[in-house]
């Protein structure tokens, strides 16, 4: 009995050993290597060799309790707005106060966009979340004006009201549907618009499939095996690359042999992008143009598509938060003229109460949990080392959460907005110089189809209790199934 306890002792022993030498691999990796800079590190744990915090990380998002991660680790190291981590592959910084992200965000000397390979390869290469600063700037100029222009916002608002209405229409007489994915739908038709001009609609429904699909694997592991979502996103990618070449040479076919008409306007995005030529004379190439167009047009419907969900969940659960929006759409309609017909560009801007419930439900969902940055030298934030190569990850969230800045986090409570919210307190689109271009164009169609079901509809959901799915973002798990309905008659 004794040398069986002597072995079963042993074997303890060597386990703990081995499990002691595998928590200091990424110790002995990324720390040893900084001398005495590693003293200066923010607190935290770099977890296991190769896996590092993924695992825990995951667990959480795909558990009800996805703040729990951050908690645990808050609980260990305490509130200092920066801890030092493995994620994605690389030793990492997570910041979570404003102040840090603020930092993060806008201070392009000292970082540059450092998401990872994974979110790389499925947007690409060429996209803006890889491209040099200079690059990002010019080419940033050029399509902005043809999303957030005030001039293109104006013209886009039509098409826009008239497919909102002709949904709203249409889905009364559906039964039930999955909300969400009617409105990815919607916002998905409206951005092909704009970007693509007039596609056909088998080829709008081939994008908007390998887009759900792609979207699946951006937040993914990087496993590149059949049954995983990389895998399969990594797929869909390459079917929605063949679909945007065929368009591509299809517009170049167009082009041929004929001349441009100085000052002609482009018709579409896609005709900028064909067009735009740098001070050295240079054109994009196909891939080039591919990839800013795949990156523009997933992000383009899946935020506006999630959020006017959320919103219109949000204001159907709180009756007095419908009331108050609904009151002021109906004041705004008494007060225009009575020739106007539909809805102009300044009168969503005075929607003040619509603006704060739309902010509200994109604090309270954080449609982009995090942004991903990459120290370019060696940078002191809050008093602790970045290294130099380190990946940042501004943990919006956090901040989004904050109880000093927000009573009742959790709650959803669009007199959050009455105050003016100092700069990094409010993230929804990041911030600094590669702020998400397409902000003013999400709260345009957004705007739009609160204003129009607040005065007509209400949301009947069938399953109000179904579980929530926070990755790759915040969703129910039915994809919100739902009756649109038309309101009582007053």
């Amino acid at each position: 009995m004794a040398s069986i306890w002597f072995i079963f002792g042993a074997i303890a022993g060597a386990l703990l050993v081995l499990r002691y030498l595998l928590k200091r691999v990424n110790w002995l990796l990324y720390e040893a290597k900084l001398g005495d800079k590693q003293y200066t590190l923010p607190p935290g744990d770099m977890g296991w060799p190769i896996i590092g915090n993924m695992w825990s990380f995951l667990r959480a998002f795909k558990s009800n309790k996805p703040d729990s991660f951050m908690d645990s680790i808050v609980k260990r190291f305490g509130n200092t707005g920066i801890y030092k981590v493995f994620m994605f592959g690389f030793p990492s910084v997570i910041v979570t106060s404003p102040e840090a992200c603020k930092k993060v965000l806008t201070d392009d000397e000292n970082f540059e966009p450092g998401w990872p390979q994974s979110t790389v390869e499925l947007i690409g290469e060429k996209s803006f979340i890889k491209m040099p600063f200079e690059e990002h700037r010019r080419l940033r100029r050029l399509t902005s004006a043809s999303i957030n222009g005030y001039e293109a916002l104006s013209v886009y608002l039509k098409y826009i009201e008239e497919i909102v209405i002709s949904s709203l229409e249409k889905w009364t007489q559906m039964g039930e549907i999955e909300f969400l994915t009617q409105m990815r739908k919607l916002t998905f038709k409206i951005i092909i618009h704009i970007f693509l001009g007039s596609e056909s609609e088998p080829v709008m429904e081939a994008l908007e499939r390998e887009y759900t699909v792609l979207n699946l694997g951006v937040r993914a592991m990087r496993i590149n095996i059949p049954g995983f979502a990389f895998h399969k996103s990594l797929k869909a990618r390459k079917n929605l690359v063949a679909i945007f070449q065929s368009i591509v040479d299809k517009r170049r076919d167009e082009r041929r042999g004929k001349k441009p008409v100085p000052g002609q306007k482009a018709k579409d995005m896609m005709d900028s992008l064909i067009d735009a030529v740098d001070e050295n004379g240079r054109k994009l190439g196909d891939d080039e143009i591919i990839d800013i167009m795949l990156m523009y047009l997933n992000a383009g419907h899946e935020s506006s598509g999630h959020i006017t969900m959320w919103a219109t969940y949000f204001l159907q659960r709180h009756p007095e938060f419908f009331r108050k929006a609904k009151e002021e759409q109906v004041e705004m309609l008494k007060r225009r003229p009575p020739s106007q017909k539909g809805l102009k560009l300044e009168d969503v801007r005075k929607m003040e109460y619509l603006s704060k419930v739309i902010d509200e439900t994109m604090r309270v969902v954080t449609f982009s949990l995090m942004v991903f940055r990459q120290a370019r030298a060696d940078v002191k934030v809050n008093g602790y080392l970045i290294p130099k190569g380190w990946r940042v990850l501004t943990w919006f969230r956090s901040v989004h959460f904050d109880s000093e800045l927000y009573p009742d986090p959790r709650e959803f409570n669009p007199e959050n907005f009455s105050v003016v919210r100092k700069a990094g307190e409010f993230l929804p689109f990041g911030a600094g110089t590669r702020l998400c271009p397409g902000n003013d164009l999400a709260k345009l169609e957004i705007s739009v189809f609160l204003h129009h079901f607040l005065l007509k509809y209400e949301l009947e959901q069938l399953n109000p209790k179904s579980p929530i799915r926070f990755l790759p973002h915040t969703r129910p798990l039915d994809n919100c199934l739902a009756r649109i309905k038309k309101q009582a008659a007053a």
